[in-house]
C-alpha cells in the first residue's frame, strides 16, 4: 500500500520513524513518502520536505511567516493528489495538519490522526473538525479517550511511543559518555532548552546563568541536530558549560537533573527518570503577545503546561513560566533536585506511576497495527481532483 506522512517537528520525525518501522513489518511492500526528517528517511520515507523548514513558533511568528505556511500548504496538497496515497497519516503539528485533514477526506481520501492535537489544552472547538475529517484518531495519553468521549467521538488509545523510543535506546556506560566527550568527572545537569531558535535564545540564557552559581557541577547542553551551532556558541566560554549534539537520549541517561523548556523534552526527561525543572518564558513584542494569547485560551482550562504534571494531575515537578523564570528561582530548584533525598525519590516515585498511566512500551507496534486493520477493514477511498 501507499501511505503518505506529515510529521512537522522533531518529535514528530521520531514517532513517524518508529510507526513506519512497525507498518513495514506489517506491510512488506509499503510505499512511504512524507514530510518529516532525518529518521523518517533513515526508515525509508522518501522525504519531500524536512521539518526544519516548516519550525514556526507562536501565534505572531506564524502570522509572519503566512505566505510562506499558505505555500506550502498548496504545494502539500498538490503532492498528495499526484501520490495518490491509500492512507494519509498525520502526526501531530495540527496548524498545518488539520488543513491538509480538511482536503484530504474532501479528496476521499482515508485520514488517520496520531497523536492528537492537544484540544484538550486549548482550541477544543477542533473537535467538531476532527470528526468531520478524521477517519480514525489514534491517542497517546489515557485522559484523552475520556475528554474525546465528552463529544461522542470514539478514540484508540494506544499508549505513549516515548516508551518504546527509551527502551530501545542502549547507551555506553557513564565513563564511557565522559571519555568520548571529554568530560569531567563531576556530576551532570542537562540543559535542553530547545531546538528551535526562538527557545534557545530566550531560554538558555537563564540556564546558563544558573549554571554560573554552581561550579561543582557540569552542565551539558543538548545540542539540536537541526539548530546553527552559532546559536550555543556564546554559552561556551564558561568553564562548567559544553555542549554535546544528537546525543539527548544519552546525555539524560548520565544526568543527575534537568534543566528543560517546555515540550515534549520534559516528557522525555521524565521517561528517563531525570528530576527536571519546567521552563519557559517568551521575550520581545512578539513573544510576548503570543504568551498573553496562550494565557488566556489555556490558562481557565489546564493548572499545568508540562505534560508530566498534567498526566499525573498534580505538580510532579516545578514549573517556572515567563516572570518566574529567574536565576534565583531556578537555582534554588536545582539546589532542592541535587541536594534533598527526599524531594528527589517523591519526584522518582511520580514519574514511576506516570510510566504505568501511559501504557507501556509498544505504543509503535499498536498503532501500526491499528492502522493496518483500519485499512483492510474499511473501502478503498477514490481521489477526486
Amino acid at each position: 500500500m501507499k501511505y503518505y506522512i506529515i510529521a512537522g517537528e522533531a518529535s514528530g520525525d521520531l514517532h513517524a520513524s518508529n510507526l513506519v518501522k512497525n507498518l513495514k513489518l506489517n506491510d512488506t511492500a509499503a510505499e512511504i513518502r512524507g514530510w518529516g526528517g532525518d529518521m523518517m528517511q533513515q526508515q525509508g520515507v522518501h522525504l519531500v520536505k524536512h521539518y526544519r523548514d516548516l519550525a514556526f513558533m507562536g501565534f505572531a511568528e506564524v502570522i509572519q511567516h503566512l505566505p510562506e505556511i499558505l505555500k506550502n500548504i498548496n504545494f502539500c496538497k498538490s503532492d498528495i493528489l499526484a501520490f495518490k496515497p491509500d492512507v494519509l497519516i498525520l502526526v501531530d503539528y495540527p496548524g498545518f495538519n488539520l488543513r491538509i485533514a480538511k482536503f484530504a477526506k474532501k479528496a476521499g481520501l482515508k485520514v488517520v490522526y496520531y497523536i492528537s492535537p492537544q484540544v484538550w489544552a486549548w482550541k477544543s472547538s477542533r473537535v467538531h473538525l476532527i470528526k468531520e475529517v478524521v477517519d480514525k484518531m489514534l491517542v497517546i495519553f489515557p485522559f484523552e479517550k475520556d475528554f474525546y468521549k465528552k463529544y461522542n467521538y470514539d478514540v484508540e488509545f494506544v499508549g505513549h511511543p516515548l516508551l518504546d523510543a527509551i527502551t530501545n535506546s542502549p547507551y555506553s556506560s557513564l565513563t564511557d559518555f565522559r571519555k568520548e566527550n571529554s568530560l569531567p568527572d563531576t556530576p551532570i545537569i542537562a540543559l535542553l532548552p530547545g531546538s528551535r531558535h526562538q527557545e534557545i535564545e530566550n531560554m538558555l540564557p537563564v540556564m546558563s546563568e544558573t549554571a554560573l552559581r554552581f561550579p561543582k557541577w557540569q552542565f551539558i547542553i543538548a545540542g539540536a541536530p537541526s539548530a546553527h551551532k552559532e546559536w550555543y556558541q556564546h554559552y561556551l566560554h564558561h568553564s562548567n558549560i559544553s555542549i554535546v549534539y544528537g546525543k539527548t537520549y544519552e546525555l539524560l541517561s548520565h544526568s543527575s537533573a534537568a534543566l528543560v523548556t517546555s515540550g515534549t523534552a520534559t516528557m522525555e526527561t521524565a521517561l528517563w527518570n531525570v528530576p527536571e525543572v519546567i521552563c519557559y518564558r517568551a521575550k520581545g513584542l512578539t513573544g510576548t503577545i503570543s504568551y498573553h494569547l496562550a494565557k488566556q485560551l489555556i490558562g481557565k482550562k489546564l493548572k499545568y503546561i508540562g505534560i508530566v504534571n498534567l498526566v499525573m494531575e498534580k505538580e510532579v515537578v516545578k514549573e517556572l513560566i515567563q516572570h518566574d523564570l529567574t536565576v534565583e528561582n531556578l537555582s534554588e530548584e536545582l539546589k532542592k533536585l541535587m541536594e534533598d533525598p527526599s524531594y528527589r525519590e517523591k519526584i522518582l516515585s511520580d514519574y514511576r506511576s506516570m510510566d504505568e498511566k501511559l501504557g507501556g512500551p509498544g505504543a509503535s507496534g499498536r498503532a501500526a497495527k491499528s492502522i493496518s486493520e483500519f485499512l483492510h477493514t474499511t473501502k478503498p477511498g477514490h481521489i477526486s481532483v
